[in-house]
């Protein structure tokens, strides 16, 4: 692949279908080991359905980005604004046959450009997700603290990363 063939653009609806199998699939390939298949297909099936990935289409505070080579859909990335006027990663998939191909980075860069006057990136990470820590690391991102997704007891441990983006 070159970057060259590699489109990103925003999601559309007939896009969907594809970006839950893709967020699927990862999922399985990132968390089985860390979670089980049966957890891992509950959050999938709660967090990824077609109607809550479609709630996310067209939202005026964020973006919701996929990646394309040629037609297929290899990977997926959404950022919103916070109140402080962080912008906050909140999804970032590559499929995992994909992986270590620049898709990543390039999904990142271009869904943090959607926030030009952000001064700092955020994005939780599950704790045990050793490979996405060692990514966002590579892409300059720091640890803040540690947390549970969305403050909840039931969802993942996670670790709240940051990034500094604009020079105060």
């Amino acid at each position: 692949m070159t970057q060259k063939d590699l489109i990103i653009r925003d999601a559309e609806t007939a896009d969907l279908p594809a970006v839950r199998s893709l967020l699927v699939e990862t999922w399985h390939d990132a968390y089985d080991g860390i979670y089980g298949w049966r957890r891992v297909a509950e959050i999938t099936n709660a967090w990824h359905s077609l109607d809550a990935l479609a709630a996310q289409l067209g939202r005026d505070s964020g973006v919701f980005l996929v990646a394309l080579l040629g037609e297929e859909i290899v990977g997926t990335a959404s950022a919103r604004s916070e109140p402080d006027r962080a912008a906050m990663l909140t999804r970032l998939y590559v499929s995992p046959a994909r992986q270590g191909e620049g898709i990543g980075r390039t999904l990142l860069q271009v869904a943090l450009a959607c926030f030009p006057d952000a001064p700092v990136a955020r994005l939780e990470v599950e704790s045990q997700n050793e490979l996405a820590i060692a990514f966002y690391e590579r892409m300059g991102f720091f640890l803040q603290r540690q947390a549970r997704f969305d403050g909840r007891e039931d969802t993942p441990n996670t670790l709240i990363m940051a990034k500094r983006l604009v020079m105060i």
